[in-house]
């Protein structure tokens, strides 16, 4: 009985090392995509992404927007940002002077984003005078960003909005004069051949850790006091910080392109 035992249990043994050296199936029902079986053995392994050592770095394959020295990856539309201290800050305004924009020399469609900013402190002004930025995914769709701490305003206008169209699920703000963090995946719109919307733009959203956006679908092409409306534009374009004649400050700022396999998929025969 303790030598059949045995023999079971080598057996059992042999079948283990024989799953570890091929691990997976080739017996098993077809997924819905058609393409592979549930634990399908020939299904292709994840790329390798090395992650930082430290929470909130940049990753192997990320593209750094801003190391903490230079703006290189940057060009100003107007008066240059200064950089200090690791960081760099929307400029002051001179007198009939006008907006500044900071946009990415790089062009991107689907990303993954992460930055750090931080409101001036103390405070001066209110509502959405208040540490007024925001980060514009391919000059177009815009993620807000403001003072939002104890800082009363319109509801799609604070930090963390959709500007003009969806508030946050919640107010995650910190203080001003902390530093702050956004992690956001943008998933660029799609546009027929003939230039008519075949899909949205989403975007999902982390402040502080806090989910704040959870794909949502964008309108279209951010815009003052009125619906967004898309037009048809190419498939990457520049990233944009906002002048808002606020001195609000960033750092540590990176992106990932993403592959088609990261965009949300409906399943098939489900409505898109």
């Amino acid at each position: 009985m303790i030598a059949r035992s045995l023999i079971l249990l080598s057996a059992g043994l042999a079948t283990a090392v024989s799953a570890q050296e091929r691990p997976g199936f080739k017996d098993t029902p077809l997924l819905p995509d058609g393409r592979w079986r549930v634990h399908d053995a020939d299904r292709p392994a994840p790329v390798v992404v090395t992650p930082a050592a430290a929470t909130g770095g940049a990753p192997s394959d990320a593209v750094v927007l801003f190391d903490g020295r230079s703006l290189d990856a940057w060009q100003p539309q107007g008066a240059p940002w200064p950089v200090k201290d690791g960081a760099f800050t929307v400029p002051a305004r001179t007198p009939g002077g006008g907006e500044s924009a900071l946009v990415s020399r790089q062009s991107f469609g689907d990303v993954q984003l992460h930055l750090e900013f931080r409101s001036p402190n103390p405070p001066t002004k209110s509502s959405q005078d208040r540490g007024n930025s925001g980060i514009w995914f391919m000059q177009r769709y815009e993620l807000q960003i403001l003072d939002g701490y104890r800082n009363p305003t319109y509801a799609d206008g604070t930090v963390g909005a959709v500007y003009g169209w969806k508030p946050p699920l919640a107010n995650a703000a910190r203080a001003p004069g902390q530093w702050q963090s956004y992690d956001v995946i943008f998933e660029r719109p799609r546009f027929g051949a003939d230039g008519k919307l075949l899909r949205p733009a989403y975007v999902t959203a982390f402040l502080n850790g806090v989910l704040v956006q959870n794909h949502q679908a964008m309108l279209g092409t951010t815009v003052w006091r009125k619906v967004a409306a898309y037009e048809a534009h190419g498939d990457a374009a520049p990233i944009q910080l906002q002048d808002h004649d606020s001195p609000v400050s960033y750092r540590n700022i990176w992106v990932r392109p993403l592959p088609a396999a990261a965009v949300a998929q409906d399943l098939p025969g489900e409505a898109k």
